[in-house]
C-alpha cells in the first residue's frame, strides 16, 4: 500500500449523511454459478448484513467518517439484526425508520472465483418517502457530503438530492441497481457519479471493448460524454484494472490493489463509502478514489459485504504485511 493511502486512512474526518437501503443477506457459495434452469449443490445458508446504502454507511464509519443513516427497516427480526450491525460499525441508526412489513432482503450466489449474482427485495426500502426525509431535514443537512443510491423510491432519491445540493452539501449518486433513464432532476442535482465500466457503457451507450480491455478504451472521449449527459464529475471502477476519475478538467487513472479475491460482493458499496469518507474529509476525487481501491480490495478478501470491511488499521496492517 503506497504511503500516501496509508496517510490518507489517518486523515478521515466529516459527517456523512446516507439515505437508502438495509437488506439482509441470504448468500450460499458454490462451485459455479448455475445457467437458467440449472440446480447447483452449494454451502451452507449464511445471513449477512448488507443493503447498497447500510455497505456504504458502514464501510465509510470502519474507516472512521462520521455517518447517520436514514432509512426504513420492518417488523421482522432481520430489523434488529440489521441495525445492529450497523450500530458495530459505527453509524448512527438513531434515525432510521421503523415501518409495518419486511425489511429489505437479498439473495446471493457466489462461485469459487468470487463472481456473484444478486436478486434484490425491497421490502421496506419501497417506504422511505418525502414525509420521513423532511422530518428528518435538520439532521440530514448537518452532513458535508450525501450518498444516494437507487434501492429506494427514484421520487424520494430525486428529492433528496434537490433538498441536500440546494443547501451546499455535495451529493454522490451511485447509479445502483443500475437505470439508464435517470431523470433529468437527479442528474442536475447530482455533484459526482459512481459507475462500473458496465454501467457506463450503458449510460453512455458505448460499445464494450471486445477484448475486455477497458484501459485501452477512450476516456478522453467517455469523460467528454458524461459531461454532455450531465455529470462533470464521475468515477467509473473498473474491478481489477482499478478506476477512471473524471474532473471538469482531466481524467485520471487509478490503479487497484493486487491480491487474492475470495468474495466481490459489497466490494462496490466499500468503495462509494471510502469514496464518501474521502469528500467529506476534503479530499480530492482521484486521492478519494486511490484510498477507495484499497479499502475495496481488502474487502474482497473475505466473504460478505458489511461483515468483509475492516477498520483502517486492519487495511494498514493487511496491505504492509503483504508487501
Amino acid at each position: 500500500m503506497s504511503a500516501s493511502a496509508l496517510q490518507l486512512l489517518d486523515k478521515i474526518s466529516g459527517n456523512i449523511s446516507i439515505v437508502g437501503s438495509m437488506n439482509a443477506d441470504y448468500t450460499v457459495t458454490t462451485k459455479r454459478l448455475p445457467k437458467p434452469g440449472e440446480t447447483v449443490n452449494g454451502g451452507p445458508l449464511r445471513i449477512l448484513p448488507g443493503g447498497k446504502s447500510g455497505n456504504q454507511a458502514a464501510a465509510a464509519a470502519r474507516i472512521g467518517a462520521n455517518v447517520t443513516m436514514f432509512g426504513a427497516v420492518g417488523q421482522d427480526a432481520n430489523a434488529d439484526f440489521l441495525l445492529g450491525q450497523l450500530d458495530d460499525a459505527g453509524v448512527d441508526t438513531s434515525h432510521v425508520r421503523h415501518v409495518e412489513g419486511a425489511s429489505g432482503t437479498t439473495v446471493i450466489t457466489v462461485d469459487d472465483g468470487g463472481e456473484n449474482t444478486i436478486v434484490y427485495s425491497a421490502g421496506s426500502n419501497a417506504k422511505v418517502d418525502m414525509d420521513y426525509i423532511n422530518s428528518e431535514k435538520e439532521t440530514l443537512l448537518a452532513s458535508s457530503v450525501l450518498g444516494l443510491c437507487l434501492e429506494s423510491p427514484i421520487e424520494t432519491v430525486t428529492a433528496t438530492a434537490k433538498l441536500c445540493h440546494d443547501a451546499g452539501i455535495k451529493v454522490l449518486l451511485n447509479d445502483s441497481p443500475f437505470t439508464d433513464e435517470l431523470p433529468a432532476e437527479l442528474i442536475a442535482y447530482s455533484d459526482v457519479l459512481l459507475v462500473n465500466e458496465h454501467e457506463m457503457a450503458q449510460l453512455l451507450n458505448i460499445a464494450e471493448p471486445k477484448d475486455g480491455d477497458w484501459l485501452g478504451c477512450d476516456w478522453e472521449y467517455i469523460a467528454r460524454s458524461m459531461h454532455e449527459f450531465g455529470f462533470e464529475e464521475a468515477i467509473v471502477t473498473l474491478g481489477g484494472d482499478g478506476a477512471i476519475v473524471m474532473d471538469s478538467e482531466s481524467t485520471y487513472h487509478v490503479d487497484a490493489a493486487k491480491i487474492t479475491s475470495k468474495d466481490t460482493t459489497g466490494c462496490g458499496d466499500s468503495f462509494m463509502g471510502t469514496m464518501l469518507a474521502g469528500l467529506a474529509s476534503g479530499f480530492t476525487l482521484s486521492e478519494a478514489a486511490s484510498l477507495a481501491s484499497y479499502v475495496a480490495a481488502y474487502a474482497a478478501t473475505s466473504y460478505g459485504a458489511q461483515a468483509s470491511y475492516g477498520t483502517s488499521e486492519q487495511i494498514r496492517e493487511f496491505f504492509e504485511n503483504s508487501k
